[in-house]
């Protein structure tokens, strides 16, 4: 007699007693997930032994195909008698508030309704069902776009989501799969007989992550066979390094980050300016720091703001402050720049400031 068909996700941040609750979009990953979570939490020998239950995002696109999708969620759910969330949202209504991409939106809707689900108490941890195909997939996306250590960090196994209501216990959004690939996962749903939704947007290339799924990593595959580990590989390093600056970072910036601007006499006045934010970093300081670190500060530096610096905007920096030789960039006293998110740069004969209007 066959044993029958099992899909070993990671139980790692999983406990007795946890309330999880599976994000579950109808395609084959999501169902995959919420009935390898059902079955393991009725198995014999080393049951979960937690309360299951499901949440369903409509996002107001697709029409009927996204109605049967909510309807095939519910069958599903009702069948093996999992509770079930269903959210409605109109993602046409939020871009024309917001100006994302379709992309943006929706997986901005989907989290804030999984950060809901934990605040409110109905669920500890949310589950969503990212493989790792997903994986190499962002990664490479991210890496083509030019990202840093923190994007190349992919999708991460455990995010914290912090609650008010009890601090020493945060929510959490977990991904179970993402060391198993979609071919294991079809394979395990095929030997169930279950089967499973297919979204239409998957296969519209008008999308950067489908050309890259379709097009660009087969070919990759062609010269790597195990390209989509080696992804993997690389995100869990950024994830570590960038752990690890972090940890640098919240050790050095209170000693490097200084408020306002100097005065004669010694000492810093602070502006009492209402819709401004500033701080400054003294040239010295920043000189005896080695260049990886150095870039590190600036960035950090500009995200106390609530800015954002590319590759770019920090080489320019590093140029006003004479770091590097940019032609187009001065590095004397008084220079100043304009960048991106409204972040402005002024050098001093002793100081780099920063300055950005705060949001209204």
């Amino acid at each position: 007699m066959p044993s029958p068909a099992t899909l070993a996700f990671s139980r790692t941040h999983i406990h007795p007693g946890d309330r999880l609750c599976a994000a579950v979009s109808g395609g084959a990953d999501s169902v995959a997930l919420l009935l390898a979570l059902h079955a393991a939490n009725h198995a014999k020998r080393n049951a979960l032994g937690v309360g299951l239950s499901a949440v369903h995002v409509h996002h107001g696109l697709r029409g009927a195909e996204a109605d049967a999708d909510q309807q095939f969620v519910h069958d599903l759910c009702a069948r093996y008698n999992i509770p079930l969330h269903i959210h409605q949202a109109s993602i046409p209504d939020r871009i024309t508030q917001t100006g994302e991409t379709i992309e943006e939106a929706a997986r901005a809707v989907r989290y804030d309704i999984f950060t809901s689900l934990i605040l409110s108490g109905q669920a500890d941890s949310v589950l969503t069902a990212h493989t790792l195909d997903d994986q190499s997939e962002t990664v490479l996306m991210k890496l083509l776009r030019g990202a840093w250590t923190e994007g190349l960090s992919g999708i991460h196994p455990l995010v914290i989501i912090p609650n008010p209501s009890q601090p020493k216990r945060p929510g959490q959004i977990l991904r179970p799969l993402l060391q198993i690939r979609r071919a294991e996962i079809e394979s395990y749903l095929s030997q169930l007989h279950q089967p499973w939704r297919n979204d239409s947007s998957n296969s519209d290339e008008a999308f950067t992550r489908n050309r890259i799924r379709h097009h660009i990593l087969p070919l990759l595959r062609d010269e790597n066979p195990s390209l989509d580990q080696t992804l993997s590989n690389l995100a869990e390093l950024a994830r570590e390094e960038e752990s690890r600056w972090q940890t640098e970072l919240s050790r050095l910036l209170p000693q490097l980050l200084l408020p306002g601007k100097p005065v004669r006499g010694g000492g810093r006045a602070v502006s009492t300016n209402p819709v401004q934010s500033a701080i400054a970093i003294e040239l010295e300081r920043l000189r005896a720091l080695d260049p990886a670190l150095r870039r590190r500060v600036l960035r950090a530096a500009a995200r106390q703001l609530g800015a954002r610096l590319s590759f770019d905007e920090t080489s320019r920096l590093l140029a006003l402050c004479g770091f590097l030789s940019i032609p187009t960039v001065p590095s004397k006293s008084g220079s100043a720049l304009q960048l991106s998110n409204q972040l402005r740069a002024e050098r001093s004969p002793r100081e780099l400031r920063l300055s950005r209007p705060l949001p209204l």
